[in-house]
């Protein structure tokens, strides 16, 4: 039987005849896509197997913002292998609202805070124990790094927190780390899997893992990464224009960020129709410059100016609600408009169930998980054309489209929903047959499991091999 050492050499293996026992069912899921989930939900490896212990980082998990890949850690403990979850910050319990969020923190290990004793004493262990990968590992931070005096300052910053990452999951004695985001996060995983000669890989999501500072030292991280996930095919071919030559396309994949369909059902059967009275449109986002609700007043006001009888409510907190405010005053919309604030995630799903058209109007986006919720619970939405949106998106088939920052457009759109039933109909059934097929989380994960899976075969064989060898 086949030995996955540990990082400092505990065995933690699966059977390679039981890993391949695994990959066989899961290739024949995904040569066919659309069949039922339930198969791969309840698939456990066969008995007698040691179970594959996987380890994500995220910069701060749990969050609201981050159910998603919640609902990914749950799919893949569903599957039979034991997660084990680390944030570089600790999450903050008041922030957290759902009792899956509360688990998940209670049972995360953060880096930070840290005491310096604590600190010091895991460097002291680390270079005592693995002297020469210490070294090398503090080499790449130096290379893994922004330009100037601030980079030097922040790879030290890095190196320190990496190794207290290393002794982390050293513990937990994990064989492969996955990483969401391109950020602080990934830089701490690659520098902590390389003291560990520890399998890792990580999930691109949107702007932020495409932009300075994340994107200066994304190619080093998709070449050192045995594999790179993607929430979209416009993600995956933004990475791809940054890889280097030697980066093969399929080490790039895409892995959606999926619903629990389970939880997302309509309270009723039939399309949603608009009331007589007053429409009520909603939007869900951060109030931030890129999501662009100022835009969104502006058209909500040229719909009011035709003659729509209609109500906005706005839904997320951040750094733009004065603006936001003011522009709501300045366009006498006080009695129509609302900021609702941050809500927890099921009087959110309840705010969208109760409204007549879920909107977006943001000027930069990934694949926004708001606009698949709606689309789940079968409203009717309006999406600006771009990144991987029009992959969930399909104009005048699951929604409506328009050009980013066309608020003319916009309200157009908005309009169009407003006066024609009969598209709104079409719209919701063939939105929620969408999600369903390619966005639950059951489907979506697939492939990123049967990537796990392989990884940990191809690892296991190798060993295999060496042992062999005279």
């Amino acid at each position: 039987m086949g030995r996955q050492p540990g990082p400092r050499g505990e065995g933690r293996s699966l059977p390679v005849a039981a890993l391949r026992h695994a990959i066989r069912p899961l290739e024949r899921c995904a040569r066919e896509p659309v069949q039922s989930a339930t198969r791969l939900a309840d698939f456990r490896f066969p008995p007698g197997s040691r179970i594959m212990r996987i380890a994500y980082l995220v910069s701060a998990y749990p969050a609201v913002s981050h159910t998603f890949i919640r609902r990914e850690i749950e799919a893949i403990r569903r599957r039979g292998a034991e997660v084990s979850t680390f944030s570089v910050r600790r999450a903050d319990p008041s922030g957290l609202n759902l009792e899956s969020d509360l688990r998940e923190a209670e049972r995360t290990r953060s880096i930070l805070p840290v005491g310096p004793f604590t600190l010091g004493h895991d460097h002291i262990l680390a270079l005592a124990s693995r002297p020469i990968a210490y070294l090398r590992t503090f080499a790449r931070s130096r290379r893994h790094r922004l330009p100037g005096m601030r980079g030097w300052l922040w790879a030290w910053f890095h190196f320190a927190e990496a190794i207290r990452l290393a002794r982390l999951l050293a513990s937990a004695n994990v064989s492969h780390l996955h990483v969401h985001f391109a950020n602080n996060g990934s830089t701490l995983g690659l520098l902590a899997a390389s003291y560990l000669g520890l399998r890792w890989s990580m999930t691109l999501h949107g702007r932020a893992d495409f932009s300075y500072p994340a994107v200066a030292l994304l190619p080093d991280k998709m070449r050192r990464a045995r594999f790179v996930a993607c929430v979209s095919h416009f993600g995956r071919a933004s990475a791809l224009s940054y890889a280097d030559p030697g980066v093969s396309d399929d080490k790039l994949f895409v892995v959606r960020c999926g619903l629990d369909g389970r939880a997302l059902t309509p309270t009723s059967e039939s399309p949603k129709t608009i009331p007589r009275t007053r429409t009520r449109i909603l939007s869900v986002g951060r109030l931030s410059l890129e999501k662009a609700q100022v835009g969104l007043l502006e058209a909500f006001a040229k719909l009011l100016r035709e003659g729509i009888d209609a109500e906005l409510e706005i839904v997320g907190e951040g750094v733009e609600r004065a603006r936001l405010e003011e522009r709501i005053a300045e366009l006498e919309l006080e009695d129509r408009c609302r900021l609702a604030g941050a809500l927890p995630e099921t009087e959110v799903f309840e705010r969208i169930q109760s409204a007549d058209i879920f909107a977006l109007s943001s000027l930069v986006e990934g694949l926004p998980v708001s606009l698949m919720e709606a689309m789940a619970l079968g409203i009717p939405v309006v999406a600006p054309r771009l990144a991987g949106i029009p992959e969930l998106v399909e104009d005048g088939e699951t929604g409506l489209l328009f050009h980013p920052a066309d608020w003319s457009g916009l309200a157009g759109c908005l309009r169009r929903l407003t006066e024609d039933a009969s598209l709104r109909s079409l719209l919701v059934v063939k939105a929620r047959e969408k999600v369903a097929q390619e966005f639950d989380i059951d489907l979506s994960v697939e492939a990123l499991w049967l990537r796990f899976v392989e990884e940990e075969d191809r690892d296991l064989r190798s060993r295999e091999m060496k042992s062999r060898r005279p």
